[in-house]
């Protein structure tokens, strides 16, 4: 144990880095893009169909495919992170967007139709009413979208982004179980803990969104 520690260590935390930046980055931006358009299917019921008919798409295509059909796209693609984290946000969006929009849509109407008696515009509702009601929800999108990208980081190796898949890689062509531990135990570690301390949250904001109904 000390031996292999001692030969990949210092690398484990290197990779462990480049890959909780990937994930990060993704996720960041999945938030900052799936969130509003989770609201505006809310608002523009004839939009879900072809919002969530693209989600579902970029679910479907393969990881290794999506990878290698974004390197020849101007801008966006070419060998590096930045073709890694544009892979890893589309992959992140549907349960993002489908989240967010379940939690907005359960809502209970009574207490939408109680907001607005009290006077509330459509934007005050929303971020007074709706959204705390559904963050739990929400933060449930979330959780899911990251526990998947940090699985998929692993593929960005292949095209040169770094993180834990370069352990995983090298294992594989070179019959090395010990690089695939290397690899693959951060990786799972890292899963369950973003997926834990995700879950306490997310059992927070439901507690606290079923304190404040009642």
């Amino acid at each position: 144990m000390m031996q292999f520690i001692n030969r990949y260590g210092a690398e484990m935390v290197q990779r462990s880095i480049e890959h909780l930046y990937l994930v990060t980055v993704a996720i960041f931006i999945a938030i900052l893009v799936g969130i509003p358009l989770g609201i505006l299917v809310t608002r523009k019921p004839k939009l879900k169909k072809p919002i969530l008919g693209f989600a579902n798409i970029m679910q479907t295509v393969p990881s290794l495919a999506l990878f290698g059909l974004l390197i020849p796209v101007p801008v966006l693609g070419g060998i590096g992170d930045r073709t890694a984290i544009i892979a890893l946000t589309l992959y992140s969006l549907l349960p993002i967007i489908r989240n967010t929009y379940t939690g907005i849509i359960g809502v209970d109407p009574a207490i939408r139709e109680a907001g607005k008696g009290m006077g509330m515009t459509d934007m005050q509702l929303l971020f007074q009413v709706e959204i705390p009601l559904a963050l739990g929800v929400i933060l449930a999108g979330v959780r899911v979208a990251a526990v998947i990208a940090i699985g998929l980081a692993t593929i960005a190796a292949a095209i040169g982004a770094g993180g834990l898949g370069t352990f995983i890689f090298r294992g594989v062509a070179t019959v090395n179980n010990q690089l695939l531990f290397a690899g693959a135990i951060p990786a799972a570690a890292m899963a369950l803990i973003v997926d834990f301390a995700l879950g306490t949250i997310e059992k927070y904001c439901s507690k606290t969104a079923s304190k404040n109904i009642n």
